[in-house]
């Protein structure tokens, strides 16, 4: 079985930038607030480079739909649009997260950084079951750009 390069990449930026969260994470609790800044700011270029990848191959190759068998297609589905709402989400929170961050608003960022990285926890679980389920489990479907979804083809 041979893996696809750009959804193996992807995939391995997401969990990398969990990571890095769960270390800054450890880092504030040690009081190194140097450290956590770096770390977490790591993590959110890893994330950023994970949606740059996952982006530009969902406009130029496209997704791929669920190869797995028809009967489970429906729970697929469902877990899919919890995972790209939880996704959303913890972008939108981390982004807030970071800016207050930046801008010393530490009663805020200390409200807001937990949730947000409990939220990520999930975004990286749930990101790689939807990896494993589309490539690893089962064989991809079918996958159509949406530029040739847009101008035919």
């Amino acid at each position: 079985m041979s893996l696809p390069v750009l959804p193996t990449i992807s995939t391995f930026f997401i969990v990398l930038s969990a990571v890095l969260v769960a270390i800054g994470w450890i880092l504030i609790k040690q009081k190194n607030i140097e450290a956590h800044k770096k770390t977490m700011l790591a993590a959110a270029i890893s994330a950023l480079i994970f949606f740059i990848i996952y982006a530009s191959r969902t406009i130029f190759i496209g997704n791929t739909a669920f190869g797995g068998p028809d009967d489970i297609k429906i729970y697929y589905t469902v877990f899919l649009i919890f995972h790209i709402t939880l996704a959303t989400t913890g972008a939108v929170f981390g982004i807030v997260t970071i800016y207050l961050g930046l801008k010393n608003n530490i009663v805020k960022h200390r409200k807001i950084g937990p949730i947000t990285s409990i939220i990520w926890f999930f975004v990286a679980i749930t990101g790689v079951a939807v990896y494993l389920l589309l490539y690893v489990f089962y064989h991809g479907g079918e996958t159509t750009s949406v530029i040739k979804a847009i101008i035919g083809g």
